[in-house]
């Protein structure tokens, strides 16, 4: 429909749920609605990395021992780090509410 039939241009719509500044994405927490989420046996991890090489996200960061640990506020749950481990050190439970 033409402009004078009542639509506004794309230029006058307002943005939503976008963060336009450069780098800023850590804002935007996306895993809030998870369903499972991921638990790590350290006894069981070789830290081969894998959880945080194939992550989507990335969710995944190595903390001071050289584990990779799963910051929960941007995993979605998908479990790919579960399927890929190598030794089953990554385990899905069930999100408490």
């Amino acid at each position: 429909m033409p402009k004078d039939q009542g639509l506004m241009s794309w230029k006058d719509v307002v943005l939503g749920m976008y963060i336009v500044e450069p780098g800023n994405s850590v804002k935007f927490k996306t895993g809030d609605w998870k369903s499972h989420r991921p638990v790590l046996d350290k006894e069981k991890c070789i830290k081969c990395a894998q959880c945080y090489i194939l992550c989507p996200e990335p969710a995944y960061y190595e903390d001071s021992e050289g584990y990779f640990i799963c910051n929960l506020e941007y995993c979605k749950g998908c479990g790919i780090c579960a399927a890929i481990c190598p030794k089953g050190a990554i385990t899905m439970v069930l999100e408490e509410a």
